[in-house]
């Protein structure tokens, strides 16, 4: 295809989809196919993924396993629309989805099929605690990112992005998250998430608070739009035993983290808890349109119909799911998960100690984050100087023009996001890293000149 006739695909794009879309404005490609975690564009270049479908992609694009449960349900005329009703694949892919649970929730839990996105997910959550326990009041963090929805949006911390949207879901009040490199108390290192807990313990129990019964606490285990921020495993620990000594449902929102991504199916089990909620969705459709809240049953109080969707229950996001997650499991990807993020933490931190536009490098598992810097500001109480997203994009667009895909997040959109295939190879690790080094010193020798 040639270079006028990509240009024209980009050009409709531009005229003709939403001004809401967000990636194209990164990344000026039409892709032509994808295999791993290598994209082609219309005009045969290649670029290294590690985007992954902002981590819906587990195994990378179109993995055998996956394109073979596609066609074996194909061919098996399996149906591709059946609302909640029950198919023995269906059925399998729960068992599938409860054999993950932790041992003491694996007998006592319940499923919801919700419509295809995460948000979707996350609002059936807040609707079942909301039910479960008459409360009003929805806990949230600083940071945080649980979908675009009114109601998502009210619970995420972004604010340019709610900033014009009126009648929010009310009631819902922020705590600190213990971001480590920027402490919401100025104090840093482990004494960041003791005096989160102590606030959120505080607010709990003090009656002029000014937060009315709460329905529960919504949290991700590591903040993945936030800025690859993970909260550290004490702070979970203890976030569950105030929860739990109180009564207050814990949500653990899993939209990104989960099945594999951290290192672990869950990310929580990192800290050995178990929450009341689960919120699932990306990779658990193996690459296909999928979520569900996996929950105690004790909270399954609402109504027939209380929470429904016509695309609840994705068929074929079922076998892809179902596939997906056994081959994570028989195959044993999460130990190259923890081997290629020791790999990539290693030389990212290595970076650093170089490089002082570098200014934290940070993660769990294979979402890693490494938020840049202005070392020519002033720094904040911690020593630390002011991010700088004129330099990550300045990054960002280096790494696409030398053949990678990287997204940035996090406050001042400073952090770039590696969210690699969790299949990614050490060879492929280490051509991403020589990308990014390589993009890295161009773009610092392209600000220097400006």
């Amino acid at each position: 295809m040639s270079l006028e006739i990509q240009s024209e695909y980009l050009k409709l794009q531009e005229q003709k989809e939403s001004n809401a879309r967000a990636y194209p404005r990164h990344f000026p490609l039409v892709i032509s196919k994808a295999k791993g975690m290598i994209v082609t564009d219309t005009e045969g270049r290649q670029y290294y993924d590690c985007l992954a479908g902002a981590g819906t992609l587990a195994l990378g694009h179109n993995p055998d396993v996956v394109v073979d449960a596609i066609r074996k349900m194909l061919d098996q005329q399996i149906p591709l629309h059946t609302l909640d009703l029950a198919t023995p694949l269906k059925l399998a892919f729960m068992e599938e989805l409860f054999s993950l649970l932790p041992e003491s929730m694996r007998d006592h839990a319940k499923i919801q099929f919700c419509g295809p996105t995460g948000a979707d997910a996350v609002e059936a959550a807040i609707k079942l605690v909301k039910t479960a326990t008459g409360g009003r009041s929805i806990l949230a963090f600083h940071g945080s990112y649980h979908g675009s929805t009114q109601a998502t949006m009210a619970m995420s911390g972004n604010l340019s992005k709610k900033q014009h949207l009126q009648s929010l879901l009310p009631d819902v009040h922020f705590l600190p998250f213990p971001y480590e490199y920027r402490c919401p108390f100025g104090v840093g290192g482990e004494m960041t998430a003791k005096l989160s807990a102590q606030y959120i313990e505080n607010v709990l129990d003090d009656c002029e608070s000014g937060i009315v019964a709460p329905c529960g606490v919504i949290v991700e285990t590591v903040q993945g739009e936030g800025g690859a921020i993970p909260a550290q495993l004490e702070w979970l620990r203890e976030l569950r035993r105030i929860t739990a000594e109180r009564g207050i449902p814990l949500i653990i929102d899993e939209v990104q983290t989960g099945f594999g991504r951290t290192g672990r199916m869950f990310s929580f089990e990192h800290a050995g808890i178990v929450p009341d909620v689960i919120i699932c969705s990306k990779a658990v459709g193996g690459s296909l349109p999928m979520s569900v809240i996996l929950y105690k049953e004790e909270l399954d109080r609402w109504q027939p119909g209380a929470h429904t969707g016509t695309f609840r229950g994705n068929q074929m996001a079922m076998a892809t799911g179902l596939a997906t997650l056994r081959y994570l499991r028989e195959q044993r990807v999460l130990d190259n998960v923890q081997q290629r993020s020791q790999q990539m933490m290693n030389r990212l931190r290595s970076l650093q100690a170089m490089i002082p536009a570098i200014g934290d490098v940070r993660g769990r598992g294979l979402m890693i984050g490494v938020e840049m810097v202005e070392p020519s500001g002033t720094p904040d109480r911690l020593g630390h100087f002011p991010a700088s997203g004129r330099m990550a994009e300045a990054v960002q667009r280096r790494c696409f023009a030398n053949g990678m895909i990287i997204e940035v997040g996090g406050r001042h959109s400073s952090v770039l996001r590696f969210l690699p295939p969790l299949v990614i190879t050490e060879q492929e690790t280490e051509t991403v890293l020589r990308i990014f080094e390589r993009s890295l010193h161009e773009a610092l020798a392209e600000l220097t000149e400006q």
